[in-house]
């Protein structure tokens, strides 16, 4: 795919429609930056915005993929499993970032208590404890996760974990 084409495409749609990048922005609710960014091909919109750019302007979602017209329609079973597609990915980002915001919440509440915990034992005199050994741990853990999981390997190791999970699944089954 030719990033460049779809944004020149995107670019030429737009503008077809007489709109704006600031009011193509909020129709779609994304900033204009970001509107700059697929029509000078450095970005492209994700699954679920193509599917609604595909619907807003009246093309098929392998004209915008492609970055021009074709001539034939596509199958309306196939826009439909694009469309089902779109929102399974959605679906899967909103659950991961409900899990991200699990983690980084834990962590800066360990985080928390243990520099309570640790401000209190110095005022009263208590040498470390157990508990804000804990804190600390998960306050460490949770940043660590964190970081992770948005970094670019946090895809692979959510791909290795179903890898995992699929082998135990599979030896579960073959026992039976």
């Amino acid at each position: 795919m030719d990033q460049t084409k779809v944004g020149a495409f995107i670019k030429e749609l737009r503008r077809e429609h007489n709109l704006t990048q600031e009011q193509m922005a909020d129709r779609f609710g994304v900033s204009r930056r970001t509107v700059s960014r697929w029509e000078n091909g450095r970005n492209l919109p994700e699954l679920d915005l193509l599917i609604e750019l595909s619907d807003a302007f009246g093309v098929d979602l392998r004209e915008l993929l492609e970055g021009q017209r074709k001539q034939e329609r596509m199958n309306p079973e196939l826009a439909q499993t694009a469309r089902q597609l779109a929102e399974y990915s959605m679906e899967e980002k909103t659950q991961m970032t409900l899990r991200l915001h699990v983690v980084l919440w834990s962590g800066l509440l360990g985080s928390i208590v243990y520099l309570v915990l640790l401000f209190t034992d110095r005022i009263y005199g208590v040498q470390g404890s157990f508990l804000a050994g804990g804190c600390q741990g998960i306050g460490i853990g949770s940043l660590v996760a964190g970081i992770l999981m948005t970094s670019r390997y946090g895809a692979r190791i959510r791909a290795a974990k179903l890898r995992f999970k699929q082998q135990v699944k599979d030896k579960f089954f073959q026992k039976r």
